[in-house]
């Protein structure tokens, strides 16, 4: 089997969109989003059944755990890149559960700071050992050389990434129509 084609017995997922003209980089972007997907189905399920919680609740309070001091919470809405919305009721919740605690913002009277309880800090800490735990088990199934060469692969991708972010969109070449063709017959 190619290492591009699909995986047999794995199920429908997004990469089963490929056909077999389809470009290399379309391939490889299904099959990275593909890969993602099942990693953070794997996560939510087993955050579910381990510790009753979910990954937006868990996200929240890794945040909050990288910064004692407390996060406004429209930080949190930006770093988590959801609404002010979803985070007022993550923070609801856990504020709930005595998790997290609300403290006026120290620059901006109008606004709170949300820090974790030590209650908090002690469940996080637990969830943080045994999610690290299942990504090394789930990323188990390569090689330590292996995992150190597609996660340089992936430092070159995200660099090439960043650069065409900080370009104009102007400047961002699209591929010939006839340069595309040549291109996907060349990795059929």
């Amino acid at each position: 089997m190619n290492a591009l084609d699909p995986i047999e017995g794995l199920g429908p997922d997004l990469e089963s969109r490929v056909v077999a003209d389809d470009h290399q980089a379309l391939k490889l972007w299904l099959r990275l989003l593909a890969c993602t997907t099942r990693i953070e189905g794997q996560i939510r399920k087993r955050l579910s059944q381990d510790f009753a919680t979910t990954l937006p609740r868990f996200d929240l309070l890794a945040q909050l755990e990288r910064h004692p001091d407390g996060l406004a919470m429209r930080e949190l809405s930006q770093r988590l890149m959801v609404t002010g919305g979803n985070i007022t009721g993550i923070t609801d919740q856990l504020e709930a559960e005595g998790l997290v605690l609300r403290v006026p913002h120290p620059s901006d009277r109008r606004s709170f700071s949300v820090r974790l309880t030590p209650a908090g800090r002690r469940q996080f800490k637990k969830m943080a050992a045994t999610h690290e735990g299942w990504i090394i088990e789930l990323l188990g199934g390569w090689a330590p050389e292996q995992k150190a060469q597609v996660y340089g692969l992936l430092a070159d991708l995200k660099q090439h990434l960043g650069g065409l972010e900080a370009a104009p969109a102007a400047d961002i070449k699209k591929p010939a129509r006839k340069e595309a063709r040549k291109s996907r017959k060349a990795t059929s």
